[in-house]
């Protein structure tokens, strides 16, 4: 009979542990997400002064009053519900300015999503308006294809879509209307 007792809690004891084994699985993420929801920030900063720098060299400057910081969903993201400023230092260090009510930089994409009266103002003295403008990190791009103003000295155009290098030296509009002076 003890040989048989001893039979049963081996088996019941292997069960138990064949089980526990069987269901265990790596949740590490979901552990890490304990006390985190879905939609709410993982982080949240006051007072922002980002900067970018290649070779040495400062780039970008992105400041901010407020920064809410999204790295624990898939497409991690970036938001900055209170505005923001981008300064773009070109090579010679000339610093070009863009304003905005609210920004989304998106970190697998290197994109900076500005909305809400957007303005950039060039070290040349030139403005230009729109309601949305993205800057493009990785290929140094400034684009949008919403309506634009571009005031600069003699000109005032109203267009769709305006595409830029990150200097402003070369730029593009589609549809131009408005008053040109052209100096020859």
């Amino acid at each position: 009979m003890n040989k048989k007792k001893s039979n049963i809690i081996l088996n019941t004891v292997t069960a138990l542990v064949v089980t526990v084994f069987f269901s265990c699985k790596n949740n590490f993420k979901d552990v890490q997400q304990v006390g985190v929801l879905q939609n709410e920030p993982i982080g949240v900063a006051d007072t922002i002064n980002l900067k970018y720098t290649d070779s040495f060299q400062l780039r970008a400057n992105l400041l901010s009053p407020k920064m809410l910081d999204y790295s624990n969903r898939d497409f991690a993201f970036s938001e900055f519900p209170k505005g923001v400023e981008l300064i773009i230092y070109d090579s010679d260090g000339n610093k070009s300015k863009i304003f905005a009510d609210y920004a989304i930089v998106y970190s697998e994409t290197d994109l900076v999503d500005l909305r809400g009266n957007v303005i950039l103002a060039t070290h040349k003295k030139d403005s230009l308006f729109t309601e949305q403008m993205y800057f493009d990190q990785t290929k140094e791009w400034v684009f949008t294809n919403e309506n634009v103003r571009l005031r600069s000295e003699g000109t005032d155009i109203n267009g769709i879509g305006f595409d830029s290098d990150r200097d402003f030296e070369e730029y593009e509009m589609l549809a131009m209307q408005g008053d040109i002076e052209v100096n020859n």
